[in-house]
């Protein structure tokens, strides 16, 4: 399985809240299956619901890459701004006003770099986790 794969169903499991949007990996073949909130989704194997060779691709917050990457983000970089960005995580619309004030601090390509590698490390430790062996490490 290659992790750019599994990178990008997680991508697309994370792209909405929680429990709107899933990916199911086929451990035997490889395959992914997408689900969407919306209604567009693949077609499934019948036997998707009776078999362990079925795994869910996890949605962000599931492996901590959400808000709390976020503070550990700030808090190793810009710890200055700690409380600012718990003020803006109060609220609604976090993540746009988040980026914004890091771009206005020349540190959005920083947080990008640094979420992306905390991803693919999150991703590997989860493959791991779950039996599942990359053919790109």
């Amino acid at each position: 399985m290659k992790l750019d794969e599994i990178e990008d169903a997680f991508l697309y499991v994370s792209s909405a809240p929680n429990f709107t949007n899933s990916a199911l990996l086929c451990k035997e073949t490889g395959e992914i299956f997408y689900i969407s909130g919306m209604g567009d989704s693949d077609d499934l194997p019948e036997d998707i619901e009776d078999s362990d060779q079925y795994i869910e691709i996890p949605h962000k917050n599931d492996l901590d890459l959400g808000n709390r990457l976020v503070i550990d983000f700030v808090t190793e970089q810009c710890p200055e701004l700690l409380e600012k960005v718990n003020s803006i995580f109060s609220r609604k619309g976090a993540y746009s006003r988040y980026k914004e004030l890091l771009d206005s601090k020349e540190l959005l390509e920083k947080w990008y770099d640094y979420e992306n590698q905390h991803t693919k490390e999150a991703l590997r430790q989860w493959c791991a986790d779950n039996g599942i062996e990359l053919t790109d490490i």
